[in-house]
């Protein structure tokens, strides 16, 4: 409503809620970003959304259009009004719209010449109404974006774009494993809390994504850390490339047969490991698939 109606940006909309004493889910101070996530995120009017994006293995990410989604309208009990939330997203579209690239980096330039560094946060926290994702969107990341304005940071931050990478990567591969195990008509329900997949009532998946370390002889290491504590049947582990950027291919680990929390995966792992190793994802989705008895029979 403040946001709408009352024209108030998100920032502050986050000073209100602070100064009232409120806190986020996770019992954090409101910030900007925090604020524009809620008013960006179809989960807070109750839907769910599958399929945004597809890939397939050492195939660039694909973004696919709105008429490629899959939907679960209804899916969470909504906590904003629908109607209300559609114009904040008018509001937005018609925000980010408005500027061209070379008017988004001369605003960069100017946070950066205020504050005298760049971040991700203290973008989101500037008065400029601006949005790193925005900046991420258009120009392919934050550091390419820096670059164009003649801003080198102090420390090599490429590994926090790498993070953010597999960060932004893990729950496309979980949203395309649902989309292909619905596709086919199983069942798979998505545990927000934990984000394991429970599949047809039967076994359960967890997805870790496995960044690539080169170490100071050559070689390429991937170390996977498993979720003992959550005891899955099945991990997914999904090998980086040695640049970090796609899947290189895919370790289907069954709980019975491996041991340990943690795994270092080399370029070649021996026939026990190796044996587990598939160049896509489905044999999981083919485990997932349910064949009626005249089939079998």
């Amino acid at each position: 409503m403040q946001f709408v109606e009352g024209k108030k940006t998100e920032k502050e909309i986050a000073d209100m809620l602070n100064l009232d004493g409120k806190s986020t889910d996770f019992g954090r101070p409101w910030t900007r970003g925090t604020v524009h996530q809620v008013l960006t995120n179809e989960k807070y009017i109750g839907n769910n959304i599958y399929n945004r994006t597809s890939f397939k293995l050492k195939v660039r990410r694909v973004i696919n259009g709105r008429d490629a989604y899959i939907r679960a309208d209804g899916a969470f009990e909504p906590i904003v009004d629908k109607a209300i939330f559609m114009q904040s997203q008018e509001i937005v579209a018609e925000r980010s719209r408005r500027f061209t690239n070379d008017e988004l980096l001369a605003k960069l330039k100017d946070v950066y010449s205020r504050y005298g560094k760049l971040s991700a946060l203290i973008i989101d926290e500037s008065d400029e109404n601006l949005s790193s994702s925005t900046y991420r969107t258009r120009f392919g990341s934050l550091i390419r974006a820096y670059r164009m304005i003649g801003y080198v940071p102090d420390k090599d931050y490429r590994y926090l774009e790498v993070n953010r990478h597999i960060r932004k990567l893990h729950p496309e591969i979980m949203e395309y494993i649902i989309t292909q195990i619905l596709r086919q008509g199983s069942l798979v329900h998505h545990d927000i809390d934990t984000d394991l997949l429970t599949i047809n009532d039967e076994f359960v998946v967890s997805v870790v994504v496995a960044r690539c370390v080169s170490t100071r002889a050559g070689n390429y290491r991937r170390c996977i850390r498993l979720d003992t504590a959550l005891n899955p049947d099945i991990t997914v582990a999904v090998r980086m490339d040695a640049e970090n950027i796609r899947p290189l291919d895919y370790y289907i680990l069954p709980a019975i047969d491996i041991n340990g929390a943690n795994l270092k995966l080399m370029e070649i792992n021996g026939l026990f490991f190796d044996a587990y190793r598939f160049d896509t994802l489905d044999y999981l989705i083919g485990m997932a698939r349910r064949i009626p008895i005249m089939e079998v029979a």
